[in-house]
């Protein structure tokens, strides 16, 4: 008999025979305890001594293993199948010493004959999607290439109960039986689904579990304070001696480029396309720059020096799905966790640009809301807004017979006509942009002056609240002398605890106060640090602008205006980011 060559055992696969294949096929019915043409006369003597109801599985005292020593019948095709769900050094041991086994069994059987090895390292067994080797021994079974499938275990073949029966039922209509070794299962028998039943849903509980230990021990880490950072897919770091992130200077320099051109008012399409212009790489494998590259680069917290944890998780360890927690489970940050390459406040900044874009965003492109898509070509599309309905202005372009008009008209009164805003005007663009020029002109020209307002807003915003006149530490030292009073009490009214129910009430009504008092002062801090910041940006902004604007430009006016307000067909009202407004009337 010519045995095929041994590659690398993973899996062992039997199948029908010829004869007893053709008579599946024919669909005759066969008489009362026939016996299937393969089996021949070793089997009749197996039935004979064991009756119709074979006795369990042990493959070295199988019931069937004499008819796969038989001269009577053609060898079969065995392919062992192996698998183990990590690349450990013990779990590489286990994978080749089921390769060794699988492999030694079939050579030294003169009836059975090596039809290739299926196996899958470093891959779970919770789904079969990622199993390339499996899912080519299951083709393999259905173009009638193996006979029986050998593995070592229950777990082996699958972690997942649906999977396990899904497979066995498949195999076992086409005549194709898996043997489990380990558990004494022959899939072909009455009693085995059964059986695998059990066996599966001990294997997938066993798999539950460990994920469930894993992930505990993830979030005690994440808890206290350790962080661990996915390199492959953080551009501008790699990671360092100290097991931090390291800064690569060459990346570095593209991260901080992103945000100053989204800051000047770019989008994220128009920096994919100017980085690829400029001839600037991903990465070697990947060096095509996408849409979610540059999102993910604004994003992350880790460009500004912090690491926050879980934002993602797993659903469970069958489906694996991943879903963005969005409150489902707690976050962990870790502030100033390495060296950032923007400063926390260019970081915050881009932040709430995203969020001013996604906010002025149409829900729906079908559907009229008054809002529009950002775009980076013209400044005004998220800035010009009706003084009647507060709908956003859009650009139109109007093609008469003496040529083409430019104008800006309320988004309302384009979709619905009159039925909102009634009365809103129609403006030419050249006009308008004067108007906003020159209200500009208005303010640059003293900076010193406009620098000092801003400085004083600044003094008067961070002056604290009139309150109580305690600070966080007296509350914290308080909070924590009640609670020795309380516990003091505690141990008094053991016996009768009833009558010093007065006593554990006041204890907790302060306790409430104090931990209210904190919460007002905590939002009150966190209000006056905003303040400060967005006060700091605007007087930045006065001090790097130009004294004086002679023509239209986009950049300029992204970077000092925040909304222009149409009031009327001759006037506007422009507000700088620094909070200044101003009118201004329109020439026409």
């Amino acid at each position: 008999m010519t045995r095929a060559s041994a590659v690398p055992a993973a899996a062992l696969v039997w199948g029908s025979s010829v004869e007893y294949r053709q008579q599946r096929k024919s669909k005759k019915a066969a008489p009362q305890g026939a016996v299937p043409p393969r089996y021949g006369a070793a089997f009749s003597a197996l039935r004979q001594k064991y009756g119709d109801r074979p006795p369990p599985l042990s493959f070295s005292r199988h019931p069937f293993s004499s008819l796969f020593h038989s001269s009577e019948r053609p060898a079969f095709n065995l392919p062992p199948y192996c698998r183990v769900s990590t690349k450990e050094e013990d779990q590489a041991n286990s994978y080749e010493a089921q390769k060794e086994y699988y492999t030694d069994k079939i050579m030294s059987n003169p009836a059975w004959t090596m039809a290739g090895i299926f196996a899958d390292k470093g891959i779970t067994g919770t789904s079969v999607k990622k199993r390339e080797d499996f899912m080519r021994m299951i083709r393999h079974c259905r173009q009638k290439k193996i006979d029986v499938v050998l593995t070592k275990s229950v777990s082996r073949f699958a972690r997942n109960t649906v999977d396990c029966l899904y497979y066995t039922r498949a195999l076992k209509e086409l005549g194709i039986a898996v043997i489990f070794e380990k558990e004494n299962i022959h899939s072909l028998e009455e009693d085995s689904e059964l059986r695998i039943t059990f066996s599966g849903a001990f294997a997938q509980s066993e798999s539950e579990s460990i994920s469930a230990n894993v992930t505990w021990s993830k979030r005690r880490a994440m808890e206290s304070g350790k962080a661990t950072i996915q390199y492959k897919y953080l551009y501008g770091y790699r990671r360092g001696a100290d097991d931090k992130p390291e800064i690569i200077p060459e990346e570095a320099e593209v991260v901080r480029w992103i945000y100053e051109r989204y800051l000047a008012g770019a989008s994220t399409r128009m920096l994919r396309d100017e980085l690829h212009e400029r001839g600037v790489i991903y990465t070697e494998k990947s060096p095509q720059w996408t849409l979610p590259h540059i999102k993910s680069i604004l994003r992350n917290e880790k460009y500004c020096g912090d690491v926050l944890m879980q934002k993602t998780f797993q659903q469970d360890v069958i489906n694996r799905k991943v879903i963005k927690n969005t409150g489902q489970l707690p976050m962990y940050l870790i502030e100033n966790h390495h060296e950032g390459i923007v400063s926390r406040e260019k970081y915050n900044a881009v932040q709430a640009e995203m969020a001013r874009r996604k906010a002025a965003k149409s829900p729906s492109k079908r559907a009229s809301t008054g809002l529009a898509a950002y775009t980076s070509r013209y400044a005004l599309s998220d800035r010009l807004v009706c003084g009647e309905c507060g709908t956003l202005y859009r650009r139109c372009t109007w093609t008469r017979p003496d040529g083409k008009r430019v104008v800006w008209r309320c988004v309302s009164r384009l979709d619905y006509g009159k039925k909102y805003c009634h009365s809103s005007p129609t403006l030419d663009e050249a006009p308008l942009q004067q108007a906003i020029i020159a209200a500009l002109n208005t303010v640059l020209p003293d900076l010193d002056g406009r620098i000092r307002q801003i400085t004083e807003a600044l003094e008067a915003e961070v002056i604290p609240f009139p309150g109580s006149g305690m600070s966080l530490g007296d509350i914290d030292r308080r909070m924590a002398e009640l609670e020795v009073q309380f516990q003091k009490l505690l141990e008094k009214a053991a016996d009768d605890p009833i009558a010093y129910g007065d006593q554990f009430k006041e204890i907790l009504d302060e306790q409430t106060a104090l931990k209210e008092l904190r919460a007002s002062i905590l939002a009150e801090n966190k209000e006056h640090a905003e303040a400060d910041r967005r006060i700091r940006d605007a007087a930045g902004m006065l001090e790097n602008a130009v004294p004086h604007i002679t023509e239209w430009d986009e950049a300029a006016i992204r970077q000092l205006v925040a909304q222009v307000k149409v009031l009327s067909r001759n006037e506007i009202s422009v507000t700088l980011k620094s909070g200044i407004e101003i009118r201004r009337s329109i020439s026409n």
